[in-house]
């Protein structure tokens, strides 16, 4: 099993820390909401022995990475550190990239900026942006599936998540994965990101800048546009059948919008944290496909 060692490293403006193993083409692998890094660690030293360069950054202001110095969180930006990363750490090569959740956005988002720069993604437990975002607001079940994006534009969020020592976060979790036993250091491990200072603010502020028109920069206004048009790299996309209502819908609608190439892969009873409750058929599935 190949060492999981941490690093940091500047990129877009932010100091991302990141897990890594390996050596070899780079693998980024991004988080999503509510969680960090530590999500990959079955999967760094299996993409190590497999001749990757695998790499696990802390999405920007999920601590120990910096905040925003401009306190921005669009989903377009994470595109962007996305694209900065990979120049940073790839050495000149085209990466693969891996997301979920929001880590997802983000790989969606950095293969619709940089496709050059991308060989392949894989993106777990998130529709095309392009499918999602339209129903996120007109579909019924879309809506009630996501409800935390609504309830996070409200100013008392961040003390209702805080609450109770993070309650809330596990919560969430068992709504988003309810056939899952959550191991109890898994959950303390994201609670204790969620106490460092500013990091709550910075993963809500993703929803506020990203979800409500009012708190969007309007600079970005082109590239968040850019993000929805189809995906012109090959995708492997993960969904579960236990995730929450309306989303495994529009992943089954969303074929249209990739043009190089899409598998999908379906897991029966896995809820939105598929990768952590069927690690090793997730994994392998994922290294099949990168070295296919």
């Amino acid at each position: 099993m190949r060492e999981i060692i941490t690093g940091k490293v500047k990129a877009n403006g932010i100091d991302f820390h990141y897990l890594e193993a390996g050596e070899g083409p780079l693998v980024l692998c991004m988080h999503g909401f509510p969680d960090n890094a530590n999500t990959y660690r079955s999967l760094l030293p299996l993409l190590a022995a497999a001749g990757y360069h695998a790499v696990a950054p802390f999405m920007r202001g999920y601590a120990p990475t910096g905040l925003a110095p401009d306190g921005r969180y669009d989903a377009a930006l994470l595109g962007l550190d996305v694209a900065a990363l990979i120049d940073t750490l790839g050495a000149g090569h085209a990466a693969a990239v891996i997301g979920h959740d929001w880590g997802a956005f983000a790989t969606y988002s950095a293969a619709a900026f940089v496709p050059e720069k991308i060989d392949k993604i894989v993106t777990i437990a998130i529709a095309h942006p392009g499918a999602l975002l339209g129903k996120m607001g007109l579909d019924y079940e879309v809506i009630k599936g996501g409800w935390h994006a609504y309830f996070f534009q409200m100013p008392s969020a961040e003390q209702a998540v805080a609450h109770n020592d993070y309650d809330f976060l596990q919560r969430w979790w068992q709504d988003a994965s309810p056939e899952f036993t959550i191991p109890a250091e898994l959950i303390a491990g994201v609670k204790d990101t969620f106490r460092n200072e500013g990091t709550l603010s910075a993963a809500i502020n993703y929803y506020r800048h990203t979800f409500n028109p009012a708190g969007a920069d309007p600079k970005l206004a082109e590239l968040n546009q850019k993000a929805a048009a189809p995906t012109t790299v090959p995708c492997l996309a993960f969904h579960g059948t236990r995730d929450r209502p309306g989303r495994l819908e529009t992943f089954e609608g969303m074929d249209h919008l990739f043009t190089n190439g899409l598998e999908k892969v379906v897991l029966e009873g896995t809820g939105h944290f598929m990768h952590l409750e069927r690690p090793d058929e997730v994994n392998a599935k994922i290294l099949a496909y990168l070295q296919d």
